[in-house]
This record gives structure tokens, C-alpha cells and sequence, in this order.
């Protein structure tokens, strides 16, 4: 079973990196695709060194894909161009701005959704299995994980309009004008997080026996003795 898991990652691994090689042929911003790839880079080399010691579950890997996919979509064509709209008129004729209604191209505001969506339950592995949290904790970290996370991403951001400036900080930042977009991006974010966890807690809910016995267990004070001055004073008289 441990080699049937390792060569469906193996499978992943080598269709993305023949998606990543197509897409890497002639982006429309070069110096954007630099800057998009820089931490999907380090993404893919954490997971390759850490997949001996932390082999994640084959439906958190296939999630993990799937955003990685959608964001070299983005570094390609830079995130505020990507075509999809004049992909779904030649296929149907209209546009998908004109059927939803947006005023902007959001391509990028799927993608942060996305990130949310796709990539709070592989956070949920890691806290499950790695910190050992349970019950209410196991869907809670994962969300509070993304929302944080997402915050850094506009921050850094930000940090690259600071340092970049000009065309390629404003390409990269992909604002479109919006003064409000990094507060939707983080929104949408935690909005996707939520409801790959509601997903997960229904399923659990319907599969585990002691699903409210965890939750219950979880949220029980373990430590009766406060922390804090309390505790430093009790280590002090330890160390004496």
C-alpha cells in the first residue's frame, strides 16, 4: 500500500512538472513569472524533502495539485490577465463576466479561494498528526493556519510593490484598482477554508462514533493552575 501511496504521488509529481514546463514557455510577463514561482518553488521543495518523514494522505496531495495547477495558470498570463473570459466565449459565445456580473477579471480572487478550499485540509493533516490536536481544534487551527498564512501573502505583497515598484510590483499586486482588494482576497481565503472544514466536520460527524465526545473532550480545561507569573514563579522555585 506505502508504494501504490508514493507512486500516486510520483504521477502528480510528474504531471505538474510537465504542466509547470508548458506554462513556463513564454509567459506573457516574464519577470511576473519569476516572482509567482519563487514560492511555489519552495512549496514543492518542502513537500519533496519532508514526504519521507510526513507522507501526506493521497486526497491532500490531489488537493495540493490542484492549486498548484490553477496558480501557475495565474504566473503565466499574470493573474489580472489571464483570458478566461475570451476562452468561454469561443466555446459558448458569452463571457463569464457578463453571466456573473463581475466588472473585473477575478481570476485571481478564485485562486485565493481556492487556497482556502484546497489547502486547509492538508493543514488539518499536519495539526492531526504532527501536534496531535483533536475535536474542535483539528477544524479550528486549520482555518485560524489560512487565515493567517494569507494575511503574509499580502504583506509580502505589499513588500514586493515596496521594493519592485512600478510595473512589475503593480503586475504582481494585481489590484485592478480595487482599495478593498487584499481584505476580499483574505476574505475569500478564510471563506474557502470554512467550508473545506464544514465539509470535512460533516463527513467526520456522519463516519465517527465518538465525534461529540471528541469536541466535548477538546474544549475541557486539562491544567487547573493558571499560567503566566504562576507558573514562572513555580519554575523559579524548581530551579532552586
Amino acid at each position: 500500500m506505502l508504494i501504490r501511496h508514493r507512486y500516486y504521488l510520483l504521477i502528480l509529481a510528474m504531471l505538474f512538472g510537465i504542466w509547470w514546463a508548458a506554462l513556463a514557455i513564454h509567459p506573457w510577463h516574464r519577470s511576473t513569472w519569476l516572482l509567482e514561482n519563487s514560492l511555489a518553488i519552495v512549496a514543492v521543495a518542502l513537500l519533496a524533502v519532508f514526504h519521507r518523514r510526513l507522507l501526506f494522505s493521497r486526497v491532500s496531495y490531489t488537493l495540493m495539485f490542484v492549486f498548484m495547477c490553477l496558480h501557475q495558470v495565474g504566473a503565466h498570463y499574470s493573474y489580472s490577465e489571464v483570458p478566461y473570459d475570451a476562452w468561454l466565449q469561443n466555446l459558448t459565445g458569452r463571457t463569464l463576466n457578463s453571466v456573473i456580473g463581475w466588472e473585473r477579471n477575478n481570476f485571481d480572487r478564485v485562486v485565493h479561494f481556492s487556497y482556502g478550499l484546497l489547502f486547509s485540509y492538508p493543514v488539518r493533516e499536519i495539526f492531526l498528526r504532527v501536534v496531535n490536536v483533536r475535536g474542535f481544534w483539528g477544524y479550528f487551527l486549520p482555518l485560524d493556519l489560512t487565515m493567517s498564512t494569507s494575511m503574509l501573502f499580502e504583506l509580502l505583497e505589499w513588500a514586493t510593490v515596496a521594493v519592485f515598484g512600478g510595473g512589475l510590483g503593480q503586475s504582481y499586486l494585481s489590484t485592478q484598482g480595487d482599495e478593498w482588494d487584499a481584505h476580499k482576497d483574505m476574505a475569500l481565503a478564510s471563506l474557502g477554508a470554512v467550508v473545506a472544514m464544514c465539509i470535512t466536520a460533516a463527513i467526520n460527524w456522519r463516519l465517527q462514533r465518538d465525534f461529540a465526545r471528541e469536541w466535548v473532550e477538546s474544549l475541557r480545561v486539562k491544567h487547573k493552575a493558571p499560567l503566566g507569573e504562576d507558573e514562572m514563579a513555580r519554575m523559579a522555585r524548581k530551579r532552586k
